[in-house]
């Protein structure tokens, strides 16, 4: 019988004091390279149930088709960075919780061997033996030292992915038992993914598969319930002006997200409207009806940690999140990003 080692979806913890968290820190504010950030303050002390064991991660900070790596002792909680400790970032990135951040709470039969005991170890640590990071370190780290006269150049969880993780190739099939034994996913859906990915690079062989494996899979798919084929290029050529539409949406607002076929007609075939990127991970959304919850203006780029001001405001929809189903080099990333609309993509209801 395997024998449970990590929290798991549904375990119940309890945030630590800021105390306790400023020791388990090094001078840069970080544990094993994940930065504890200004944001994270406001949870201490509350109960949450693990949402995602957060054992794999996207690295954004490389050249599409983007990479998953590897993380250890790390869970999501249901809980985003709200951007206030880095210049107003609205992109809503799921938090990385180590689990020296975290307790069990009392009477939690199903936490972990393993997390009880590094509970206990950091209890048990003498005030005087508790060396890390001070408050007012920990909110200096949140921008690189000297950056000011280039525009700022801000630190955060997501900027530092590659310094807080390791390799992971898509083929090492222990990340996806993982996914299956710690909860993050059912078998169906890992079954799933595993058939998709099977069948889109046999659809791309060059070996003249591709048009008649997309046909049956838009005509057989959707019988119970699945989605068109979601990788399809846009209907215009690369290098074309790309249309637009301005609805002035608001949070609150109900949209409709517009069918995969009419949104292939404002995208390039690069699949790109006005520079933003239509993913296959947004089509299972499509034809849905949701609330808008909040207008983007602004983000922090990954690669560099400069903020990127939008030319054009995207959209960000309550509830929807990247499911990483359709991307073999990240399938069943838990790290929940919101996706980006363009407001072309909507309409109204």
């Amino acid at each position: 019988m395997k024998t449970k080692s990590k929290l798991s979806v549904g375990d119940w913890v309890e945030v630590r004091s800021k105390e306790e968290i400023l020791s388990t820190l090094d001078h840069r504010g970080c544990l094993d390279g994940t930065p504890f950030m200004p944001e994270m303050f406001q949870f201490c002390g509350q109960r949450f149930q693990v949402y995602k064991r957060a054992h794999k991660t996207c690295d954004y900070s490389t050249p599409y088709p983007f990479h998953t790596r590897r993380l250890e002792e790390t869970v999501h909680l249901e809980t985003r960075c709200d951007g206030s400790g880095h210049g107003g970032c609205q992109a809503g990135c799921l938090l990385f919780w180590k689990h020296a951040w975290l307790k069990p709470v009392d009477g939690q039969r199903s936490a972990s061997t393993a997390f009880l005991k590094a509970s206990i170890l950091q209890d048990s640590l003498p005030e005087n033996a508790r060396v890390g990071c001070t408050e007012s370190r920990l909110l200096a780290n949140t921008v690189v030292p000297g950056s000011e006269a280039s525009g700022l150049t801000y630190v955060c969880q997501a900027t530092q992915v590659p310094q807080a993780t390791k390799p992971l190739s898509w083929w090492d099939v222990r990340q996806y038992l993982e996914d299956y034994w710690s909860g993050n996913v059912s078998v169906r859906r890992l079954v799933s993914a595993l058939i998709y990915s099977s069948y889109f690079h046999l659809s791309q062989a060059g070996i003249g598969l591709g048009p008649p494996m997309r046909w049956f899979y838009d005509k057989v798919n959707p019988l119970w319930g699945g989605s068109l084929f979601p990788r399809k290029p846009g209907l215009i050529p690369e290098g074309n002006a790309t249309p637009t539409i301005k609805l002035d949406l608001q949070p609150g607002e109900l949209v409709r997200v517009k069918s995969h076929e009419e949104i292939l007609k404002t995208v390039d075939s690069g699949n790109r409207n006005r520079g933003m990127f239509w993913d296959a991970e947004l089509v299972p959304y499509c034809g849905k009806t949701f609330r808008v919850l909040k207008r983007v203006t602004k983000l922090i780029d990954e690669r560099n940690g400069k903020m990127m001001e939008m030319k054009n405001p995207c959209i960000i929809l309550d509830s929807v999140i990247c499911q990483a189903r359709y991307s073999s080099c990240r399938m069943l990333c838990p790290k929940g990003m919101y996706p980006y609309w363009r407001e072309i993509w909507l309409e109204r209801v």
